[in-house]
């Protein structure tokens, strides 16, 4: 039993894999502990070629993008400076030069 992690809720060590669940028999609480270990190791955004992106990093827009409720568009090649990464669809939140703030998202970027 030592290889089993022990209960998030009650400490105990007498927890079992039950299928695709970790049960504690003396409190009865359940958990996935492959999908909690997964959240803490995976980064929360990539970029186009799969590069783990983070805070502070530059990129590159890899395509033509138009703005919405304007006339403007960010054009292939623009580089981005110290990027936030933020939750949503859009999940880079970022300051553009000649266009301002804006979020992007990070399918249509590459880090440079």
């Amino acid at each position: 039993m030592s290889d089993m992690p022990p209960c998030p809720e009650c400490g105990s060590a007498f927890t079992y894999h039950d299928g695709t669940l970790f049960v504690c028999p003396e409190c009865g609480h359940e958990w996935s502990g492959a999908a909690e270990s997964e959240t803490a190791e995976e980064p929360a955004a990539r970029d186009a070629h799969g590069n783990p992106l983070t805070d502070g990093d530059t990129v590159t827009v890899i395509k033509d993008l138009k703005l919405k409720g304007g006339s403007g568009v960010v054009k292939v090649g623009t580089k981005v400076k110290n990027i936030r990464l933020v939750e949503g669809d859009h999940d880079i939140d970022c300051k553009i030069e000649g266009f301002g703030p804006m979020k992007l998202k990070s399918e249509f970027v590459k880090k440079a």
